[in-house]
């Protein structure tokens, strides 16, 4: 989406301008302006009665084979709890209910740019995991024995959710 030649909504040509404060793509008939936002993403943090976080092991890139937390993008039209809730559901066959937001953090993703990840803590409404979607398995892991996690906002939603 960074090269854009045409507007995407009348397909007028574009031109570099210095828009709040930033150079941007404006478009020389509809006045369309290309403003770059991070695409949504929720993770869901779930603990047992051990204390220990939920994790999947990745099916699908970026990242696939590495653990990371159960989440993904949110769909036009959804709120952040009800993401979460489907992503869990998907990922783990764990239903949940929303609680507290734990914290959002920026990611840079070379496939899809910009991406806020934003961290939510669910309780489980049943601990029988069953992996599924994009997740190739799930466990739950304390927090001093963590396998490798390649996402420094998950690490970071991880640190933040068990100090508090």
């Amino acid at each position: 989406m960074d090269d854009f030649k045409y507007c995407p909504m009348c397909r007028a040509s574009l031109r570099k301008e210095h828009i709040d404060g930033r150079q941007r793509l404006v478009c020389e008939e509809c006045g369309w302006i290309n403003y770059k936002n991070p695409l949504p993403v929720v993770v869901c943090l779930v603990s047992d009665r051990e204390g220990r976080v939920l994790l999947v092991k990745r099916g699908v890139e970026p990242c696939k084979g590495y653990w990371a937390l159960p989440g993904g993008f949110i769909e036009s039209g959804e709120t952040i709890p009800e993401a979460g809730k489907r992503e869990l559901l998907e990922e783990t066959g764990i239903s949940g209910n929303p609680g507290r937001l734990v914290g959002a953090h920026e990611h840079k993703s070379p496939l899809y740019g910009s991406i806020l990840v934003l961290g939510m803590e669910f309780t489980a409404d049943n601990r029988q995991i069953t992996p599924g979607d994009d997740a190739a398995e799930a466990k739950f892991a304390s927090a001093q024995d963590l396998p490798e996690i390649p996402f420094r906002s998950h690490i970071s939603l991880i640190r933040e959710f068990f100090s508090s």
